[in-house]
């Protein structure tokens, strides 16, 4: 009988193993549907077919796996069984319940399951489930079936029609738990957007969600979810706003809890009814406009919080707008009109008030609503603007022409955003005399404040389109002229005029071509004339208004055609007059001239006018100052100043930066043989007494110049190719070590490290580093040449650390050495100062350098042990050096780096602070603040050194360390107050002394350290 039995187990098997071997080995379609079927009938097991297929599911041949598979889930799919067990069994105790819901969780997972198994298990869910008594765990297992469902069942669940949304109303409602309610208000906003059937459901299904309006929910300390108040706030705020047909509902919630007291409701429903805006119309609006307009303007007139009246104006921008955009019928009602009058009605007579507190409340709110549409904005300016222009007149006190003028610009600025959308609207030409009258008194008032919102009123006018007559330009021209020309306490006003300038030259080039810039250009010769008589400051410092203000209008083309040669003319009648020019005048004109480049950036035509126009001049000036005269020339000599050879560097930099690379190969095609081969042929007036030969035994003059082909190859674009380049690194190279001036050795120094950082990997590069390298080592070897050798070291350095250069850890690590130098120590300290931080004439990323975003978290990562190290083994007296390098590293970095590697260097940090050398103290101070800022745990543990430490350094000899002290000593306050109490009395006392300091900003940190301290531990403090 057992045999029997046996044979009767092994038959089925047998069959079931043929089957599979004709599908997957036989290609045979058919036997898969049978086996499916016999599973299905209970002939088979799911086990016994994995059993069967066990060796096709492992097979090499990947064919084989693949119709193995096949197989496997064409069997599964076609079993209904299990699913049916697990809805089956939501009948069953309670239990049980968890457990099944586990498994139709992973069920729903499926996205091959038939059709109608989805609604069939939420049917039994909505039936036979109790949702809220579950815990919260199984309660997020019905959410996540829910989701899952709809993500892949759509269509189906949608055939269910009302009855889904309802059943969702049931398991949602009197939910608790905010990780759940995260799920719940998505699925909410999901039946909405998707447009799931609500039907007569839609008053329950704003109800369950806005029952939690406004969400009341402190996250727990150390809450793991990390499910946040703003999140729960966000995410109902999508449900309530997602659909018009909540709106008969929602809106008298929102009215209801703005007019609450609590100040979370009214920001919440403001923040609300702006969202709802977007989705909503006339219709939903029409019987809530009275309520809403008296809330938001209530709150705007009456609240204490800036941001509720921010959200309340928002609100009120956006109900405008939402009214403006609506489509009207010919018969309907114009809604907008209607609510713009009553905002009219309510806020117009407050604007004739200019002294009481309601004229801006009331201004903002008709701004408000002005903005939201071209519509909106004609109407209440039509309204608003003559009152205004009225009351400007009726009222002859600055501050209140002032408070009128400032709310006109407010109103002109919003026309002017809807001008520039409606071409054809031009509301303003009515007002057009009225406003240019108003302009012009208020810009000849002697109230600086009032001038300065005139100044504001008339570039906004000027922007408008055919609104300035000729006649109201060359006043207005005028007006800028005068007011450019202000004395030193009105310093604001004059800045705003020259901005005003650049901003109308703009739109106007012809009127201030012919107006303002023969003006300037009269100024600037009668300025010459007193160069040379050596008149007083108050001509030289109108002189120098003069210059800022050709810069500042050359903001077009066709004027800096105009103003460009005058600067140029000036400089050059400088050198020829034999004026006695300060180099401060001479700086001036170059100051004048960049910001003319950085102008001309902008616009690739300029660019290249003033490259091809000013370098070539300003070239040609320098190598006539640099060439011997037996006649002696101030002006000549002044050139080749240190600060005036930087300030033309600033110049040629910042006009060579934008140049297109094939404009810049010209440029460079003949700048780089000047200064090789003294070809002048470009230059204007290049009739010189010997040849230019700053390379070849130039004088001392001539190498000077190096600074200025520094300053154009440097600010090239990488793709531009340099002619001679081989020649001229070696040039560079040696000038860079020459004794005598080191102004020429340090310029050929940076000159040679900005080539090197653009260059191209390669054998070229390869060498010239080499050559530097030998270079760098025979110098310091030899007591003459040590310092030019120390400088060109350093700033090869920084080129290479700046890209990634692998030489430029080994660079790094001999300028490390150089710190036990007793002659280089201290200037190597200071190095790393140089290594950190942004250069402004070579190795920017303006000029096109080679910069890594990282390099400074790289540098800090690569040296800092061993500059820490370096200081433990150093001896006690270069460990002042370490301490240097150490502190203008930490200095200049990210203080997000450096907050994790803080308790290992404080220390050192706290031990810099005894150094003797002003400098390690000041950049350490700088240091230190905002880590008292930052990390105010950590540095509470070294409170007492802290304290002593930066009360000693409030007497320092240095006004900055002092000041720097005492900005510490302020920021100290931050730290834990009962840390501090202890040292209250003491601190106050010691902060006393630097209160009677000889000098203003050390006695004004004093004040504000010392209020800090007395305060502290006060209530409220």
């Amino acid at each position: 009988m057992a045999a029997a039995a046996d044979l009767e187990a092994v038959a089925p098997t047998g069959a079931l193993w043929g089957l599979v071997h004709d599908f997957v080995m036989g290609q045979q379609e058919g036997p898969a549907d049978q086996v499916a079927a016999d599973v299905k009938s209970g002939s088979y097991t799911v086990l016994q077919v994995v059993e069967a297929l066990g060796s096709s599911l492992e097979n090499p041949e990947p064919r084989t796996r693949e119709r193995g598979i096949q197989l496997l889930s064409q069997v599964l799919l076609q079993c209904h069984s299990l699913l049916l067990f697990y809805e089956n069994r939501l009948k069953d105790h309670h239990l049980v319940i968890p457990s099944v819901l586990r498994g139709l969780r992973a069920l729903s997972l499926c996205v091959t399951l038939p059709p109608g198994l989805a609604v069939s298990v939420l049917k039994a869910i909505f039936q036979e489930v109790h949702v809220q008594s579950l815990p919260q765990v199984d309660r997020h297992t019905v959410y996540s079936i829910i989701t899952n469902f709809m993500r892949t069942r759509e269509e189906e669940l949608k055939g269910l029609g009302a009855d889904f949304t309802f059943g969702f109303i049931q398991v949602m409602d009197g939910e608790k738990d905010p990780r759940n309610l995260l799920v719940a208000f998505r699925i909410v906003h999901d039946l909405i957007s998707r447009d799931y059937s609500l039907g007569p459901f839609v008053e329950e299904l704003f109800e369950v969600t806005s029952c939690y309006f406004p969400i009341d929910f402190t996250p727990p300390p150390n809450d793991p979810h990390g499910i946040q108040r703003d999140d729960l706030i966000l995410s109902l705020r999508a449900v309530l706003a997602s659909t018009p047909r909540f709106a008969e509902f929602l809106l008298p919630l929102l009215i209801e809890k703005v007019d609450s007291e609590i100040l979370s409701a009214k920001l919440d429903s403001l923040q609300t009814l702006n969202a709802c805006c977007a989705v909503y119309g006339q219709k939903e609006l029409k019987d809530f406009l009275p309520s809403l307009w008296a809330s938001i303007r209530r709150e705007v007139f009456q609240t204490a919080s800036e941001r509720v009246e921010a959200e309340g104006l928002a609100a009120l921008h956006s109900l405008t707008a939402c009214l403006s955009r609506s489509v009207l019928r010919a018969d309907a009602e114009d809604l907008l009109d209607f609510f713009l009058s009553n905002i009219l009605q309510d806020c117009r007579h407050h604007l004739c008030e200019p002294d009481m507190k309601l004229v801006w409340p009331s201004a903002k709110l008709l701004q408000a609503a002005a903005g939201a549409s071209a519509r909106a904005c004609h109407h209440i300016t039509s309204n608003v603007l003559p009152l205004l222009l009225e009351q400007f007149h009726k009222h002859s006190q600055s501050n209140q022409r002032r408070t009128i003028l400032e709310m006109i610009l407010g109103f002109l600025k919003l026309q002017q955003k809807w001008s520039s959308e409606d071409k054809g609207e031009r509301p303003l030409s009515v007002f057009k005399d009225q406003l240019c009258s108003l302009v012009f008194t208020a810009l000849t008032d002697p109230n600086t404040q009032l001038q300065l919102v005139g100044i504001r009123t008339l570039t906004v006018l000027g922007a408008q389109p055919d609104l300035l007559s000729p006649g109201d330009l060359e006043l207005a021209v005028g007006h800028l002229y005068r007011l450019s020309f202000l004395e030193e306490d009105a310093q604001s006003c004059r800045m705003a005029a020259l901005e005003a300038s650049g901003a109308l030259a703009t739109l106007y080039p012809v009127a201030f071509s012919s107006h303002l810039v023969p003006k300037l250009a009269e100024e600037l010769c009668m300025g010459e004339s007193d160069l040379a008589r050596e008149d007083g400051s108050t001509k030289r410092s109108r002189h120098l208004r003069c210059l800022q203000a050709l810069s500042a209008v050359s903001t077009h083309p066709s004027i800096v055609k105009e103003t460009l040669p005058l600067l140029l003319q000036h400089l050059c009648q400088m050198n020829k007059g034999n004026l006695a020019a300060e180099p401060s005048e001479v700086i001036a004109v170059c100051q004048s001239l960049q910001r003319v480049a950085e102008k001309c950036q902008l616009d690739p035509e300029s660019c290249w006018y003033f490259h091809q126009t000013a370098i070539p001049c300003l070239l040609a000036l320098a190598v006539q100052a640099s060439m011997p005269e037996k006649e002696h020339s101030i002006m000549r000599k002044v050139l080749l100043e240190d600060e005036v050879l930087a300030a033309m560097v600033s110049v040629i930099g910042t006009a060579t930066t934008h140049l297109s690379p094939d404009l810049a190969a010209q440029s460079v095609a003949c700048i780089v043989p000047l200064f090789l081969d003294g070809n002048i042929s470009f230059l204007p007036e290049n009739s010189f007494p010997c040849r230019f030969q700053p390379f070849q035994d130039g004088s001392s003059g001539q190498r000077r110049l190096v600074a200025l082909l520094m300053a154009f190859v440097c600010s090239l674009p990488r793709n531009v190719e340099i002619p001679q380049l081989n020649q001229l690194m070696r040039e560079l190279l040696e000038l860079s070590c020459c004794q005598g001036c080191p102004f020429s050795s340090t310029a050929a120094a940076k000159c040679f490290a900005g080539l090197l950082n653009k260059h191209p990997a390669g054998q070229q590069l390869d060498e010239f580093l080499q050559l530097a390298v030998d270079k760098v080592e025979a110098g310091l070897g030899s007591g003459a040449h040590r310092s030019q050798a120390f400088t060109l070291l350093l700033w090869v350095t920084k080129a290479l650390v700046l890209r990634y250069h692998p030489l430029g850890s080994c660079l790094t690590d001999r300028l490390m050495g150089l710190l036990s130098d007793a002659e280089l120590g201290p200037k190597a300290a200071d190095g790393f100062s140089l290594l950190m931080s942004d250069c402004t004439d070579v190795l920017t990323r303006a000029g096109h350098a080679d910069v890594r975003i990282m390099f400074r978290q790289r540098f800090f990562t690569d040296n800092v042990p061993a500059l820490v190290q370096g200081f433990h083994a150093a001896p006690q007296d270069v460990k002042p050096n370490y301490l240097k390098g150490l502190s203008h590293v930490l200095n200049r970095l990210p203080k997000p780096v450096l907050l994790p590697e803080l308790p290992t260097l404080l220390s050192l940090l706290l031990e810099a602070l005894s150094c003797p050398d002003c400098v390690v103290q000041l950049s350490t101070l700088s240091c230190l603040q905002p880590l008292l800022l930052e990390a105010p745990q950590v540095m509470s543990l070294h409170v007492d050194t802290l304290v002593t430490k930066f009360l000693n350094l409030s007497s320092s000899p240095s006004m900055a360390v002092r000041i720097a002290a005492l900005q510490c000593m302020h920021a100290l306050t931050r730290l834990p107050t009962p840390v501090l109490l202890p040292y209250k009395p003491q601190v106050i006392r010691a902060l006393a002394k630097p209160l009677d300091d000889k000098k203003r900003l050390v006695r004004k940190e004093a004040v504000s350290a010392r209020g800090e301290w007395f305060l502290l531990g006060s209530p409220g403090s």
